[in-house]
């Protein structure tokens, strides 16, 4: 069984939860990731999550999202998922936003409630998504995607539009964004 870890309001970890069970309206903070995926044109690979999804079904978002095990490093724990979701190697895993953390609350009321350090990395691979996961990929350019989102014009999941939010304060080409501090990320995330 799958399980993700809690957080308290700091950042560290007070437990786990099994996967399956975590999130509904009351959804305790917990761990996650975000990566995006670039390709060599400077493409972003936008995906759209599975059509029977428990939160956030058949929307669009990031490149991948997931929760490291306990006692997981996160760049593990993203070249696991990727590989699960999306049968993509990547290469340059790189922090981006240590600090990110979002609540999002859907019509029927289950909730995100999540610290989501969110990472780059590239690929000169084609994506071969996982149908338990995702229901669509597409290449995109990163600045008429991210334009799109901050202009309101291309919807996206709410961490997503959160996350461009931020990324774009980074700068306009993402293979010259800056790596995040690690220091800034919440203490039970672990990366080597």
């Amino acid at each position: 069984m799958e399980q993700v870890v809690l957080l308290d309001e700091a950042g560290q970890a007070i437990g786990v939860e099994d996967k399956a069970t975590v999130h509904h309206q009351e959804t305790p903070l917990h761990l996650a990731f975000s990566c995006y995926v670039f390709n060599d044109r400077g493409e972003f690979l936008l995906t759209q999550r599975a059509h029977h999804k428990k939160t956030f079904p058949s929307v669009w978002t990031n490149s991948c999202c997931g929760h490291p095990a306990p006692d997981e490093e996160m760049k593990a724990a993203i070249t696991r998922r990727l590989g699960e979701e999306l049968g993509l190697a990547v290469r340059g895993l790189e922090l981006a936003l240590p600090a990110f953390r979002y609540r999002a609350t859907m019509d029927n009321g289950v909730a995100e409630n999540e610290m989501c350090p969110v990472f780059v990395a590239f690929t000169d691979s084609a994506a071969q998504p996982n149908a338990d996961e995702v229901a669509e990929t597409r290449w995109v350019q990163w600045k008429e995607f991210s334009t799109g989102v901050l202009s309101g014009d291309t919807e996206v999941s709410p961490w997503c539009a959160l996350q461009v939010r931020e990324l774009t304060e980074l700068g306009p080409e993402p293979a010259q964004w800056p790596d995040g501090d690690p220091a800034k990320l919440p203490p039970a995330a672990h990366v080597a």
